[in-house]
C-alpha cells in the first residue's frame, strides 16, 4: 500500500519533468537566439517604427500565453481532481451557484485585459504615426497602373529646374534611394485606381489614394532606417492585370553616400546629355568604392516582368 501511495505521488513530478525537458529541447532544437524567441515569429524590421510594434507584439503574446497556461492549468486540475471515482455513483459534480466573487473575477479581470491592450495599441500607434514638423528628406511617391515614381521634391534640383526623380517602366524596377538615420517624409498620391505603398521590413503599409485629399485620408508618414540594405517594396491592393508585378526597390545608404547620389542625380551625362539616372548614379557611387551589391545600378530584390503578352509562350 505504502509503495503504491509513493508512486501515485512521485508520478506528476516524473510528468512535470519530462514536460519541462520536452520544452527545453523544442527550444534548443530551433536553433533561434533569444532575440528570435521573444519576437515570437515576428520578422525583423529595420526601423524603430517597426521595434515598438515588436515590442507590442512581444508582450501581447507573452499576456496571451500567461492567460492560457492559466486556463490550461484550471482544465487540467478539473480533469485531474474532479473526474468520476471507481465505485461511486454516477452524479453530477457539486454545483456552485450565485457565486459573487467569482462572478465579479469573470467580468472584471477580462475588462481590465482589454483596457491594458487598448492602452499600449493606442500608445504604439501614436508613437508609429508621429510625424516630426521638419523632416530631413521628403519623398513624393506617385503610384499609377502598374509602376511607381519617386521624387526628391525639396532637394538639388537637375539642370533643367526639374526636381530628381525615378519612374519605374515594364524593363526597369525603380529605386527609392533612401538615407540611413535621418527622418524620411513619404507624400502618396496615385493618378488612377487606389493602390498600396508596403515595404515588408519597414512593418507599416498605406493605401495610396487617387486625390487623397478628397477622400479624407491621410496620406503622409514618416520614418526612419536604421541600417543599409537593398528591401524591396510591393503594391499591396488589387488595382489590376499586372498588379503582383507593381514591385520598387528600397536602397538604403549611409547619408554620406546618399548626399552623394543626389549630387550625382544633378550632373548632365556626356554620354546622353541628360541627368543622370538613377542607375547611373549608382553605377558612379560604385566606381567610388561603395559596395557593388549595395550600390548595384539594377534592384536585386526583385526583377521586371515582361507586359507584352505576345512575348509569352504556352509554358511561360
Amino acid at each position: 500500500m505504502g509503495v503504491t501511495q509513493r508512486t501515485r505521488g512521485s508520478r506528476p513530478g516524473r510528468v512535470a519533468k519530462v514536460t519541462g525537458l520536452a520544452g527545453l529541447v523544442a527550444v534548443l532544437a530551433t536553433g533561434c537566439s533569444g532575440s528570435e524567441v521573444l519576437r515570437f515569429g515576428w520578422p525583423e524590421g529595420v526601423t524603430p517604427e517597426s521595434e515598438h510594434m515588436r515590442t507590442l507584439w512581444t508582450w501581447s503574446v507573452i499576456a496571451a500565453l500567461v492567460v492560457g497556461v492559466v486556463v490550461w492549468g484550471l482544465i487540467f486540475w478539473s480533469v485531474a481532481f474532479h473526474r468520476k471515482k471507481k465505485g461511486t455513483v454516477e452524479a453530477l459534480p457539486r454545483q456552485f451557484q450565485y457565486n459573487v466573487p467569482l462572478e465579479l473575477f469573470c467580468v472584471v479581470i477580462p475588462v481590465v485585459m482589454v483596457c491594458v491592450l487598448f492602452f499600449f495599441t493606442a500608445t504604439t500607434e501614436s508613437r508609429v504615426l508621429a510625424k516630426e514638423a521638419d523632416p530631413d528628406v521628403v519623398v513624393d511617391v506617385t503610384a499609377f497602373q502598374w509602376n511607381w515614381e519617386f521624387a526628391y521634391p525639396e532637394e538639388a534640383k537637375t539642370p533643367n529646374g526639374q526636381p530628381v526623380s525615378t519612374v519605374g517602366s515594364s524593363t526597369e524596377i525603380p529605386l527609392l534611394v533612401l538615407p540611413t538615420d535621418r527622418t524620411i517624409e513619404y507624400r502618396l498620391r496615385s493618378t488612377d485606381v487606389i493602390h498600396s505603398f508596403w515595404v515588408p521590413e519597414f512593418h507599416f503599409k498605406r493605401d495610396v489614394f487617387p486625390y487623397p485629399e478628397k477622400n479624407n485620408q491621410d496620406n503622409v508618414f514618416q520614418n526612419s532606417i536604421d541600417r543599409e540594405g537593398a528591401f524591396v517594396g510591393r503594391c499591396a491592393e488589387l488595382c489590376g492585370t499586372y498588379h503582383a508585378m507593381m514591385n520598387f526597390e528600397v536602397r538604403a545608404l549611409s547619408p554620406d553616400k546618399f548626399d552623394r547620389y543626389l549630387q550625382l542625380r544633378t550632373r548632365i551625362n556626356q554620354e546622353t546629355g541628360q541627368p543622370n539616372t538613377a542607375a547611373e548614379a549608382l553605377r558612379i557611387l560604385q566606381g567610388e568604392g561603395c559596395d557593388q551589391q549595395l550600390c548595384s545600378p539594377t534592384a536585386t530584390t526583385t526583377k521586371p516582368f515582361a507586359t507584352d503578352r505576345t512575348l509569352r509562350t504556352a509554358s511561360g
